[in-house]
């Protein structure tokens, strides 16, 4: 065989294997595609399509960049590099191997799959200097705050893909609280940085705990803060770790994400988002230490992911107050399935930051295993915003420290743990007029929510001047210290629950056209609810032995004894 058959042998060879691989990639796409669309089928509400995106079969490997990964080479300009070099020549995939890559922030580029391979991790410096001062966002307000590890704005089809791992180095970066220490560690802690006048707060730097005080300050007097003045206290400015603002077409699949200074992940005013396969994870104690922040976004899915973190865990906000409400984009069209939380202060959440509205969201198949709380609603006067159509079923929790089920309308930015109770809460609320500082919450369904072990298992909270209206709650088994209360509540209906708990089932306070049908305990309660406050009325229990009701029902003196109907 002369040498022109055997060149013409191997090409065809090599065309074939090529024409081998394009079509199982194709094949991957396809499936993958399918995956994506049977999460999106038979929705509650009307949304896009999200397809699976893709990038050229060109790769960009960190280390002909001149990238080290010994975990002590500085290979920020070597990253970036080989980002901008991918983006530029039309996209595809930035490889980073296995290694310890050092780096200072990068900033991702339009079409570009940073793809991270078992083995490597991305190690953010510890070097404050590294991070620039910016105009940025914070908990819903334009404001400054350092350059985050990872940034995008304005990209389109981006990625972060693969099994490797992208560390924050929050740890230098977030102040600690004492009550959330050992003493060992919180002595160990200590050595280092700066405690505050109370003793139960330990800062990064001095000027990091005294940032607060001086800000403060000046904006009370109505002076500008000065950039210059503001970098000296740079600690106290910590940054979400991966920020994407107004990005569209973007996949997460595949890496761990932990120790953020602040947020873990936060996309804002973006579209068209998959996240998948992720691992979120932060020190419990971790102050801001949120998972996912999905803020004024839309058309978004997340599935298989697992979190285990320091606050919220996965979290819906569209902004804060003013700002947010004139800003006026909720977070919509939002599908969460198949995931588990750990720790966290919500499993779910929606808010604080709510004012530009959420609406059209559906969270199914999750396990929250001692989440602070479970399913978390909270907002406070002054959000204003609306949140409606949620649709919630098959959620599954154990050994919940406070509420399975919670809607707080008086949030005060405290942890679960540390919030005031709905006792106290009570005892001082009074109406005030309504206006657009205030929050609304409506058509919310909840469907299969099993709970073993809780404080309380549902506690619905309104505002005097605005109830918590049209929720239903339907197919709930629930093991808990106390059972259900409803407070400042309208249109509630709770069909077929199961509840074992102490005295009294049902707690009902200014609460009105209430329904129960098939409601259960599976204790011998000697009191099964009891009722307060002279708005409460029109209570109807169904589809109960009304021995098991009778003269268990305790009215309040402002209550009329006609409030309840047993059918």
């Amino acid at each position: 065989m002369n040498l022109a058959i055997v060149k013409i042998y191997r090409m065809l060879l090599l065309a074939f294997v090529l024409l081998i691989l394009s079509n199982i990639n194709l094949l991957a796409q396809q499936s993958l595609q399918a995956e994506i669309d049977s999460y999106l089928k038979n929705l509650p509400f009307k949304m896009n399509p999200l397809k699976e995106i893709s990038f050229p079969e060109k790769y960009f490997e960190i280390v002909k960049y001149g990238a080290i990964g010994d975990g002590l080479t500085k290979n920020t300009l070597s990253i970036q590099k080989a980002i901008d070099e991918c983006s530029q020549s039309g996209g595809g995939y930035v490889v980073v191997p296995a290694g310890i890559w050092l780096t200072g922030p990068i900033q991702l580029k339009s079409n570009v799959n940073l793809n991270l391979k078992t083995g490597a991790m991305m190690l953010f410096s510890k070097d404050i200097n590294d991070y620039d001062l910016i105009n940025g966002y914070w908990e819903g307000r334009r404001q400054f705050r350092c350059q985050s590890p990872i940034s995008g704005y304005q990209l389109q089809n981006i990625a972060i893909t693969g099994n490797g791992i992208i560390d924050g180095s929050g740890e230098v970066w977030r102040p600690v609280k004492k009550n959330k220490m050992t003493e060992p560690e919180w002595q160990a802690l200590i050595k280092t940085g700066a405690v505050n006048q109370a003793g139960n707060t330990w800062y990064p730097t001095k000027e990091a705990m005294d940032a607060e005080g001086y800000i403060r300050e000046h904006l009370k007097a109505g002076r500008p803060l000065i950039k210059e003045e503001l970098l000296k206290m740079r600690h106290y400015f910590r940054p979400v770790m991966i920020s994407l603002i107004e990005c569209k077409n973007i996949l997460l699949d595949g890496p761990v994400f932990q120790n953020s200074p602040a947020w873990n992940n936060h996309p804002l005013m973006c579209e068209n988002m998959i996240i998948r396969n992720v691992t979120f994870r932060n020190p419990w104690y971790s102050q801001n230490g949120d998972g996912i922040d999905v803020e004024s976004s839309k058309n978004v899915l997340i599935y298989k992911c697992t979190f285990d973190v320091g606050d919220d865990a996965l979290c819906m906000k569209s902004g804060i107050d003013a700002e947010g409400r004139k800003r006026g984009m909720p977070t919509e069209n939002i599908v969460i399935a198949d995931c588990i939380v750990f720790h966290g202060h919500g499993g779910f959440t929606i808010g604080s930051e709510m004012s530009g509205g959420v609406k059209n969201i559906k969270v199914s198949n999750c396990n929250f295993i001692g989440t602070d709380i479970g399913l978390r609603f909270k907002s406070t006067r002054g959000r204003g915003g609306v949140v409606e159509n949620i649709f919630i079923n098959d959620i599954f929790m154990k050994d919940i420290p406070t509420d399975a089920v919670s809607f707080n309308m008086y949030y005060s930015g405290a942890a679960p743990t540390e919030e005031v109770s709905a006792d106290d809460q009570i005892k001082s609320s009074k109406p005030v007029a309504v206006n657009e500082g205030t929050p609304i919450f409506r058509k919310i369904y909840l469907d299969g929510i099993y709970c073993n072990g809780a404080r309380n298992a549902v506690v619905l909270q309104g505002l005097p001047e605005m109830p918590i209206s049209e929720i239903e709650l339907n197919n709930i088994v629930m093991k808990a210290d106390k059972a259900i209360s409803l407070i400042d509540a309208d249109g509630i209906k709770i069909t077929n629950a199961k509840i074992s708990s102490s005295d009294p089932v049902v707690r009902i306070i200014q609460s009105k056209n209430i329904t129960f049908n098939k409601i259960e305990s599976l204790n011998e309660n000697k009191l099964f609810m009891k009722l307060d406050g002279v708005k409460t009325g029109n209570i109807i229990i169904k589809n109960i032995d009304p021995g098991k009701v009778k003269d268990k029902i305790e009215f309040g003196n402002e209550v009329s004894k006609n409030a309840v109907t047993v059918q």
